[in-house]
């Protein structure tokens, strides 16, 4: 069992879903024997700032938020030895909730937290190559291109949408989509361009709500699965939209998928990269796995949960 428990809550997460769970969560892990100081998060300044005093002060940092709050915790946590995150899903996507197998069901998610068993999981880090950019790490996946413009129509969506606000952002920017050119350059030289869609690194299996663009990616394997979308008709791109979902959609010959330790990625026009559903970068970036760079708590028997590979596993250069 954690030590005393630090709830971080992102009140707006989820259209106000986190807020409304707040409570309830709350006297869950009391209910577990868990002490609990319950704090709401003004911005991302002050989560991180809540995070690391927690973690100093030997505090169990949970957060009851989406994927981006998490993000920005485990950034922050990967500095502090001896540091534990707790999560519970309160957003639209809830993706790194998903890939871990974490019960949606409050009371078991908070079960979780109290018996749950910590595991070291791998981070991804964006550093800008303008200037001298420390980075800003992520959990789940970091993407450029067609993905940047439904990112940012997804965030200013309404919230009545829910777990749609994704597919109605990738709706939306296709109407004005044109095709980009991306230069990679993978760890050890190995060097690709691509002429489409987008260029999405992937720490973890799945982003906007439930779709999984990297399905062999990793979170305990040093590495990270790098999945280019590559010119294709909007129509042939639309109907081929719906196999992301169970991640069939690497099986077409538009879609290449590499494996490495780090990726350079630079394209023909300015884009600003997204990860875990908010900006983190504008390219050209440098993208790198962070070994172990987090502890979480994860379920008892989620051996599969970081993402072990089925056969057909893409390798660098596949």
């Amino acid at each position: 069992m954690p030590g005393p428990v630090c709830l971080i809550v992102n009140p707006s997460a989820g259209g106000g879903r986190a807020a409304r769970l707040a409570p309830e969560m709350e006297r869950a892990l009391r209910g577990h024997g868990l002490t609990v100081r319950r704090i709401d998060t003004r911005d991302i300044a002050h989560a991180r700032r809540l995070a690391r005093e927690a973690a100093e002060g030997g505090e169990t940092v949970v957060a009851l938020s989406g994927d981006g709050l998490v993000g920005v915790l485990a950034d922050e946590l990967r500095t502090i030895p001896g540091s534990l995150l707790g999560v519970l899903p309160g957003g639209r996507g809830n993706d790194l909730a998903r890939v871990l197998e974490l019960p949606e069901d409050p009371q078991e998610a908070c079960a979780t937290v109290a018996a749950g068993t910590p595991r070291p999981l791998d981070l991804g880090l964006v550093q800008e190559l303008a200037g001298e950019d420390p980075g800003r790490a992520f959990v789940g996946i970091a993407s450029a291109g067609f993905d940047s413009d439904a990112n940012r129509i997804a965030n200013e969506a309404p919230a009545w949408l829910g777990g749609l606000v994704y597919a109605y952002g990738a709706l939306r920017a296709l109407l004005t989509w044109r095709p980009a050119r991306f230069e990679l350059e993978l760890e050890g030289g190995e060097r690709h361009t691509a002429h489409g869609y987008s260029v999405a690194v992937a720490n973890s299996r799945a982003y906007g709500g439930g779709m999984f663009v990297a399905p062999q990616a990793m979170l305990d394997d040093g590495l990270l699965d790098i999945v280019v979308s590559e010119r294709t008709s909007k129509l042939r791109f639309l109907t081929g939209l719906p196999r992301v979902f169970k991640g069939t959609h690497v099986e077409l010959p538009q879609v290449r998928v590499f494996r490495a330790a780090s990726v350079t990625i630079s394209a023909d026009r300015p884009f600003q990269m997204y990860a875990d559903g908010d900006p983190i970068g504008a390219l050209p970036v440098r993208v790198s796995a962070l070994s172990g760079a987090v502890t979480v708590i994860t379920p008892v028997q989620g051996a599969a949960a970081l993402g072990a590979p089925t056969a057909g596993a893409a390798t660098t250069g596949a």
